[in-house]
């Protein structure tokens, strides 16, 4: 169990640590970056310093949390129409260089990096600099950024087994994804939670998450199978994502028991309410289900680098833990699929089991412990 000692000036030098995070992009890679923020603040009294992508989502959530952020116009590579690459090399480059003075200016004592557009530049420039890095590996396929930075680093946390084939097996410490402390303390009963959605609290219930933006596929098969989910007595509350206009509440009109919404804001109680999820297969979204031991049909966006969230998804699927339904099989499977588990207590009790013997607790702390060893090792 990771202990909390809080900050003594004496272990660095009678000073504060100096920490740079980097990373971002989307809320996957946001939510655990300030998990880790705060945690460190808490622990160390840190002063802790964000470098993000300009125009992505952690250039505002990171400041409403309290925290400074420094933006880098950083792309990611287009890996489909490839003579695009060329501005995003530029930016690279630019990046390159903004990075190298953030780590000349701030003086960070560690980097700490989770993933995403801006970790790259930022931790290549804190080890050239010989600032020791910790490298935070959400998925279980590794991305590319952290393989190739992962030989210099002193620490990689990672949340699967198997990593060592992306990494020095000596460096690898498995301490899950840190998650939303406000998912796991809600004290909310299941009742008021659906209550809450204006669903009948004794309802059987379906919990449809497709991020922020939505994701077309999971939306579709929803439109075209809400109906249906209501005639076998399903509730619904569906996040359908700002990109999905009024579609939802279109298909919707005249069903009971239906909530649509854009964005849902109290995750905690969304959660709570469902007696099975929908939803798509970042390494957030899966700790999460694993910490709350909810049943789930994972859709794994095409989308994404490497193909992580398929890998993510069968390091559940495998061991019984979830369902997998292939993003090009989703329109015909999906629905059928959610009704023909929920219509099985059995099984959905099976899956629940499972899915919370893989969960890690706790991942804030161990991973604040891996940044205190080696602070220990550098400053004292």
């Amino acid at each position: 169990m990771a202990s909390n000692n809080k900050y003594k000036p004496e272990i660095y030098n009678g000073r504060r640590p100096r920490v740079v995070i980097s990373g971002g992009g989307t809320g996957g890679h946001i939510f655990p970056a300030l998990s880790i923020a705060d945690i460190l603040k808490e622990r160390l009294n840190a002063d802790i310093l964000f470098v993000g992508a300009d125009n992505r989502m952690e250039m505002k959530r990171v400041p409403d949390a309290g925290y400074p952020i420094v933006g880098l116009p950083v792309a990611g590579f287009d890996r489909k129409k490839l003579w695009r690459n060329f501005g995003v090399l530029l930016k690279l480059w630019k990046s390159m260089r903004k990075s190298r003075k953030i780590i000349k200016d701030f003086k960070p004592d560690i980097a700490v990096g989770v993933g995403g557009y801006a970790s790259g530049p930022t931790l290549k420039a804190a080890q050239k600099a010989h600032v020791p890095t910790l490298l935070q590996e959400q998925n279980s396929y590794a991305g590319v950024t952290n393989k190739l930075l992962g030989g210099k680093a002193e620490c990689i946390c990672v949340a699967y087994d198997g990593m060592e084939k992306f990494f020095p097996a000596d460096k690898i410490v498995k301490t899950g994804n840190p998650v939303r402390k406000a998912l796991i303390n809600s004290d909310t009963s299941v009742a008021k939670a659906r209550e809450s959605f204006g669903l009948d609290p004794d309802g059987i219930t379906l919990l449809v998450v497709g991020g922020s933006l939505g994701a077309l596929t999971i939306n579709e098969s929803l439109e075209q199978g809400i109906r249906k989910l209501a005639e076998h007595g399903i509730q619904v509350i569906w996040q359908t994502g700002k990109n999905f206009g009024d579609r939802g509440e279109i298909a919707a009109k005249g069903i009971k028991g239906v909530m649509v919404t854009p964005f849902i804001t109290d995750m905690a109680n969304a959660y709570k309410a469902a007696t099975l999820v929908i939803g798509r297969a970042g390494a957030g979204s899966i700790s999460e289900f694993q910490l709350l031991g909810k049943p789930v049909i994972l859709v794994p966006s095409p989308n994404v680098a490497e193909d992580h969230q398929t890998h993510n998804a069968r390091a559940l699927s495998d061991r019984g833990a979830a369902v997998l339904i292939k993003d090009a099989d989703a329109r015909e499977q999906l629905v059928n699929e959610a009704i023909a588990l929920i219509s099985d207590p059995v099984r959905l009790s099976r899956m629940e089991n499972e899915i919370k013997k893989m969960a890690l607790r706790d991942s804030d702390n161990m991973i604040a412990d891996e940044v205190i060893k080696i602070l220990n090792k550098t400053l004292k």
